[in-house]
């Protein structure tokens, strides 16, 4: 696992076996992609959960279970990127993935991930905002009322009443509406030359 000198974590689907894993996994979707790179076989699908010491793929291929993979997660606009190793392979429904070796700022973008997860920072706003100081000032109640209604969904998953992929959705249309707002309540001159969206 990254950032460790121990080799391994037993994982056996078997119910009465005890957890074995080091670290506590979330609930996390996003696209992976995985490559063998002796044989370059590449291998596309989705997370199931996260956590710093590997994750889970849904995919309907996969490796078997030793094979050393690079992988590649993207959500929205952050990737990360790290060595792993198959720990298990379900043929026809996925495998579970240990990271074994990633660079530094990799390894930052997966804590910030984690971080997220845990309810310990917020998302990174995937809707760009205008930079001008003016229209900053002039949208306060609005960004205020996003903030809170953005706390308010990320804490409805956190405690289990949305699922990661409904938190998703509110969370992206609440950036649109968001921006919405605001772009109704700029002055007219203010509007030519934005992008639509």
């Amino acid at each position: 696992m990254i950032g460790e000198n121990n080799s391994g974590i037993n994982v056996s689907s078997d119910p009465g076996l005890q957890e074995r894993r080091k670290h506590p996994r979330y609930p996390f979707t996003a696209t992976i992609e995985m490559v063998e790179p002796l044989s370059h076989t590449r291998i596309q699908g989705r997370t199931n959960d996260l956590s710093r010491g590997g994750c889970y793929v849904d995919a309907t291929s996969s490796f078997p279970a030793g094979s050393v993979v690079n992988v590649h997660i993207t959500k929205e606009t952050r990737s990360f990127e790290a060595r792993a190793e198959v720990a298990y392979s379900i043929d026809g429904m996925g495998m579970g993935v240990k990271f074994s070796d990633a660079d530094p700022e990799q390894v930052l973008i997966l804590e910030k991930w984690l971080a997220e997860l845990k309810g310990e920072m917020l998302p990174e706003p995937t809707v760009a905002q205008p930079s001008d100081a003016s229209f900053v000032q002039q949208q306060r109640p609005c960004n205020e009322e996003y903030f809170v209604l953005n706390e308010l969904v990320m804490e409805l998953m956190r405690q289990g009443v949305l699922s990661n992929i409904k938190c998703e959705a509110m969370l992206q249309k609440l950036n649109r509406n968001g921006r919405a707002k605001a772009i109704q309540a700029m002055p007219e001159s203010r509007l030519t030359g934005l992008m639509p969206f």
